[in-house]
């Protein structure tokens, strides 16, 4: 017996289960004395992600309104905060006090100029807290929404020469110039960046 203890002191054999268990009731010893291991901390509860309701209004709307009223609201869809504020904030001015993040359904004209990106009737999820050319995501092309008379467009946009230059993606497309006025500037027409499509809701 002695020198089967000296061989597994000196790690020359193993006990087998059943010398563990006669060890142990020789110590008036168990298993979970041995190990008082939290089962439920081997495995954390996930965390869920916050969910963000977005009101989607008319395009009229997006451009001229601060607040959403809730008679302007069409519908509401639900999205991820973390993917929504993964981009930080760059509002003019005129945007910073207006509700940041809403969503309008693309209608044709919109769609056309940005397929197969936006489709017609896509949910467009708008940030107006940006009104930046600077890009919106590294590595990634910034989409803006843009006031053009009366008319929201969803295009690329460059400034040059006192001009924005707004790009669709389709070449089958024209682009458009939109000339600033002496005391306007890039900001005065960005009502802010695409920052997630949902194309089918």
């Amino acid at each position: 017996m002695r020198a089967h203890i000296s061989n597994f002191l000196n790690r020359k054999r193993a006990l087998s289960l059943d010398g563990l268990d006669r060890v142990l009731a020789a110590q008036n010893l168990t298993v979970d004395q041995l190990l008082p291991l939290e089962l439920s901390a081997a495995s954390p509860p996930p965390v869920t992600d916050p969910i963000e309701a977005i009101p989607v209004v008319s395009a009229s709307t997006a451009m001229n309104e601060a607040l959403i009223r809730p008679r302007s609201v069409i519908e509401t869809i639900h999205v991820s905060a973390s993917r929504l504020h993964e981009s930080r904030s760059r509002p003019s001015l005129k945007y910073a006090h207006w509700r940041r993040f809403l969503a309008i359904r693309a209608d044709e004209q919109q769609a056309a100029a940005m397929e197969p990106i936006i489709t017609e009737g896509a949910i467009v999820v708008l940030d107006r807290h940006y009104n930046s050319l600077a890009p919106y995501r590294a590595h990634q092309r910034t989409l803006y929404a843009v006031r053009c008379g009366a008319v929201l467009v969803l295009r690329y946009v460059e400034f040059d020469d006192g001009r924005l230059i707004l790009r669709p993606l389709s070449l089958t497309f024209p682009i458009q110039l939109l000339v600033l006025g002496t005391r306007e500037t890039p900001a005065d027409y960005i009502v802010g960046v695409v920052c997630l499509v949902v194309s089918e809701l």
